[in-house]
């Protein structure tokens, strides 16, 4: 049997500390007897010793995927040993889930791809081309050494490949960039909130595109109910892009209380809200009866007693430039979620628009000291400069936040004014002020997170705002109208 010694001798914290021949017992014993910072050491040290274990393991599943191809048919590596694909093989070798072998899979053939396209010239042009012409930067490679060098994990490889595409004809250098910038975001990001990302700037720099994938998951809409074994109804739906966004911001606005939603609520909604907070239904059973409220209602639903007084609506955010031409792509306030223009034009004529002037870095302008609480105005400024918690690692919407001062109100210089303020999510902004952190920002600058330990941290905003307010312009257009 395998011991942890050997592992233990690569972490740092643990060197020297774990006897020969020690097991998982042995190892938890010491753990345990560890200060605070040091058990935090130790995770840090093992996911940095996880990440190159991991590399081994997706080269090797390449490997094995590479030499199990279809044209090998039966003598292929996984097929010989009695499996239907590497991915299964690779499954039973590691112990791990289905998809989780097969995301390992999809790592290794990426990873040993070959490098065909690289900065630099042409070795071989066509015929009457310039031998030295530059030739598109392999915005894939860009991926594999951010794999190789560490910096991203298998999982964060996977998302932002599958999140981003394959560019359009032109557009390697952008996907490129788009890469980069990922592979910088991912240490602060969770994989979910890197693969919506990835998705939401993929529609930024390709709204053609943006606007046939929109148009081919809205054919894919579906609803469907059966009745299982034991007679109880199911239902199954697959929502297109527009549809579950406002299904999410219904029913994010009617549990908001049970889910982590803002403290600073007005007088009329308290009460509602600590009723919602005390109810003995569970989440689940609240957004089922939620449901049948609303179909029974249709129509003819009285917004106050199904919301309270914040009824929920779909706000999208769209940039206008100076010359008042509307973006290609607008996105969701909630989750950043990309939708085509023509449904940002619809819901103008049913919803009217709220002007929004920012600069170039979707820096909304100041309001000033009005009142001690900001204005819902200025929150939607607030939300769509943040686009939710800016807090490291957190991914809560904007709808889940509270509005920061970083200045102190009760000071002269508290002043309520959105370069002054912040969105944070209910737990981080009680973190904050009971954790004795606080927050500072040199004019229009980055906002610091201060720990109270001395340690500082940027507090970056989404990066699929970057791309909004114009951080990469999108690539030349691929169809050009006839003369």
């Amino acid at each position: 049997m395998r011991t942890l010694d050997a592992i233990a001798a690569l972490i740092p914290t643990l060197a020297g500390r774990i006897g020969a021949g020690a097991g998982a017992s042995e190892v938890q014993a010491v753990v345990e007897g560890l200060a605070d910072d040091a058990a935090v050491a130790v995770l840090r040290e093992a996911g940095e010793v996880g990440r190159l274990v991991e590399q081994v393991q997706v080269i090797c599943a390449g490997v094995i995927a590479r030499r199990s191809s279809r044209d090998a048919g039966h003598t292929g590596l996984a097929q010989a040993r009695g499996h239907r694909s590497a991915a299964s093989l690779v499954q039973e070798l590691g112990g791990m889930s289905k998809g989780e072998a097969a995301r390992q899979v999809r790592v290794g053939e990426a990873l040993l791809a070959d490098d065909a396209l690289v900065d630099g010239a042409d070795p071989d042009p066509p015929d009457g081309g310039p031998l030295d012409e530059p030739i598109a930067r392999d915005w894939r490679q860009v991926l594999r050494e951010g794999l190789r060098s560490g910096v991203v994990t298998s999982a964060q490889f996977d998302a932002i490949r599958r999140g981003l595409g394959d560019p359009p004809e032109g557009a390697d250098d952008a996907w490129a960039e788009a890469a980069a910038q990922l592979i910088d975001e991912a240490g602060r990001r969770t994989v979910e909130e890197l693969a919506a990302s990835a998705r939401t700037i993929r529609d930024l720099l390709d709204p053609d595109g943006a606007e046939a994938r929109f148009a081919a998951r809205y054919e894919k809409r579906a609803f469907r109910t059966w009745f299982d074994q034991d007679g109880m109804r199911r239902a199954s739906i697959a929502f297109d892009d527009e549809g579950g966004a406002f299904v999410d911001t219904i029913f994010n606005a009617a549990l908001r209380p049970r889910r982590g939603g803002p403290r600073f609520v007005d007088a009329s909604e308290k009460a509602s809200a600590a009723d919602l907070s005390v109810d003995p239904r569970t989440n689940d059973q609240l957004s089922y009866d939620l449901l049948l409220d609303l179909i029974r209602a249709g129509a003819l639903a009285d917004p106050a007693a199904v919301f309270g007084t914040r009824q929920a609506g779909l706000r999208l955010v769209q940039q206008i430039t100076a010359d008042g031409s509307p973006a290609a792509v607008a996105v969701t306030e909630d989750g950043l979620t990309a939708l085509p223009a023509t449904v940002a034009e619809r819901h103008v004529c049913d919803a009217g628009t709220l002007p929004v002037t920012v600069d170039a870095s979707g820096n909304p302008l100041d309001v000033g000291r009005e009142s001690r609480l900001f204005t819902p105005t200025q929150r939607v400024g607030l939300a769509v400069r943040d686009g939710g918690c800016r807090w490291t690692g957190c991914d809560r919407p904007a709808s889940y936040c509270e509005a920061h001062h970083i200045d102190e109100w009760a000071r002269d210089d508290g002043h309520t004014n959105i370069d002054r303020g912040i969105l944070l999510c209910r737990f981080h902004h009680m973190q904050l002020h009971h954790g004795r952190w606080h927050i500072t920002r040199d004019g229009k600058h980055d906002f610091v997170l201060h720990h109270p330990g001395g340690e500082q941290n940027v507090l970056h905003p989404r990066l699929a705002l970057k791309y909004a307010w114009g951080n990469i312009d999108p690539p030349p257009k691929r169809f050009h109208p006839t003369a």
